[in-house]
């Protein structure tokens, strides 16, 4: 029975160890959404896997009420599978208040082929999708759409350092402006390039902001 029962305490020991390693393995990027200032939803990243086969999943759940009644809803999945820095695969559906859309992509010796609502692109060399998780995003000139499938041009600028809250404390990040989109994009970095926020004035001209939970 002893005996037993110190097998069964190593394999918990093993099985919780081997847990606490997959954790730590996955990083996730955590944010409340805004609109105005008022809560909207989430949007979630969550990044798994080691060296240069990664897989990013993200989870978007947006809704906006105007006298208690929804308004707006937005709900977005998509996987991306990542080589390197490059997407070497992705499946996104998103429904955009009623609108549904579907892309996928694959990788292939020639680059990317992706597959949307408006067709079947062939996409050369080394395609990074808007990963603001990966600061290597911001040495890009054109970057692919996960919700529509499009490959977009895009002017990626520094503006300057500016002290943000994260999690309720003061922190120096560098600002960029992402522009090219129909909405421009602003984005927020530690000094070691971690993701920290984003923001864009979206239709309206109402303020969309993301903050890290």
């Amino acid at each position: 029975m002893r005996r037993a029962a110190r097998m069964l305490a190593a394999l918990g020991a093993t099985l919780f160890t081997a847990g606490a390693f997959a954790a730590e393995q996955a990083r996730v990027w955590d944010f409340r959404a805004f609109l105005d200032d008022a809560p909207i939803g989430y949007h979630r990243f969550t990044l798994s896997g080691e060296g240069a086969a990664r897989e990013l999943r993200s989870e978007t759940r947006f809704e906006v009420k105007f006298l208690f009644v929804t308004a707006y809803r937005y709900v977005h999945d998509a996987t991306e599978r990542w080589r390197g820095n490059c997407l070497e695969g992705l499946s996104a559906r998103t429904d955009d208040n009623g609108e549904r859309l579907v892309v996928s992509a694959a990788g292939n010796a020639e680059g990317l082929v992706v597959t949307a609502t408006a067709g079947r692109e062939a996409l050369p060399g080394c395609v990074m999708s808007f990963a603001y998780w990966n600061p290597q995003m911001l040495r890009q000139s054109r970057l692919l759409n996960a919700q529509t499938g499009k490959f977009e041009a895009a002017k990626i600028a520094l503006l300057g350092e500016e002290t943000i809250t994260v999690r309720g404390a003061p922190l120096t990040a560098k600002r960029y402006r992402i522009t090219g989109p129909k909405h421009p994009i602003d984005v927020w970095y530690a000094a070691d390039d971690e993701w920290l926020a984003l923001e864009s004035i979206v239709g309206g001209g109402r303020r969309l902001r993301y903050s890290l939970n």
